[in-house]
């Protein structure tokens, strides 16, 4: 198979039922097979994200925000607003395998097996979606992650931008949804979601530790260090650390952070070297 070919057609899927069974077939090819990932050849370009065709996208401060999570509009808002997410998740998985060629195959499997667990975790959130009535599509979306991947067209920028402050913050962040869940009167709709969740933190830990080797693979080919990550977060999202923040510090450090990365990131003495 053209591995990088395929990789871009299965990134510009026009649904998610097409991108899934073409991905599933692509990996099970890779899984069992011997591709061939040198190429000379440049990455192209994608002017729109793949959801574009069936989400209406608008500018992050006009996304319906949550209501009361014990209704069912204001359920449908979260359980939508993460399933984009993890849509989303999934072409950075995906881009990251195509757009940096001749890479070691160990680079490959850790963001084919993103990938795979992103579709996976969306899947889990499409079906509360269907189950309360909704379908992904059915709310306004920001293409912040899609603009990040654009912007990021080195594999240090990548790593550190897309992996290691995105998805970290999102271990930060799903605890607290978490703690406001359990607070909320239960039913089965906030359990599957709790549930849901609990699973997507968990593995989200590993991918996020995927992006920390990756990082520093790419700081030792360019002859940086590791502290060149606050350089780039700075750069990009400058008010990214402005201001004290709570840190998952348990996920993080697991993933690969260190204390003193941990301590600038927080703003306070989170831990000890």
């Amino acid at each position: 198979m053209d591995f990088y070919k395929e990789l871009e057609l299965i990134i510009r899927a026009k649904s998610p039922q097409q991108k899934f069974f073409a991905f599933r077939k692509f990996y099970s090819a890779y899984k069992t097979g011997i591709p061939a990932l040198a190429c000379e050849d440049a990455a192209c370009e994608f002017s729109e994200p793949s959801y574009a065709s069936f989400c209406k996208i608008v500018p992050p401060q006009v996304v319906p925000r949550r209501t009361n999570l014990t209704t069912k509009d204001g359920q449908i808002k979260l359980i939508h607003a993460i399933a984009h997410i993890e849509y989303s998740a999934i072409d950075l998985a995906l881009d990251a395998a195509y757009r940096f060629r001749n890479m070691p195959k160990a680079y490959y499997d850790d963001w084919l097996e993103v990938a795979d667990d992103e579709i996976r975790h969306f899947e889990m959130l499409e079906a509360l979606l269907h189950e309360l009535g909704a379908e992904y599509g059915d709310i306004e979306v920001h293409n912040s992650l899609f603009e990040a991947s654009q912007r990021t067209q080195t594999l240090h920028e990548r790593m550190a931008v897309v992996p290691r402050f995105l998805e970290a913050n999102g271990l930060d962040a799903t605890p607290q949804i978490l703690e406001k869940l359990k607070k909320l009167p239960q039913n089965r709709m906030i359990d599957k979601l709790t549930a849901a969740l609990e699973v997507i933190l968990f593995e989200e830990i590993s991918h996020v530790k995927k992006g920390d080797v990756w990082f520093l693979w790419a700081c030792e080919k360019e002859g940086l260090d590791k502290e060149s990550y606050f350089e780039v977060i700075d750069r990009f999202y400058p008010q990214g650390f402005g201001k004290p923040r709570h840190v998952n510090k348990e996920a993080r450090l697991e993933a690969g952070f260190s204390c003193s990365e941990l301590k600038k990131i927080a703003k306070n003495e989170v831990c000890e070297d």
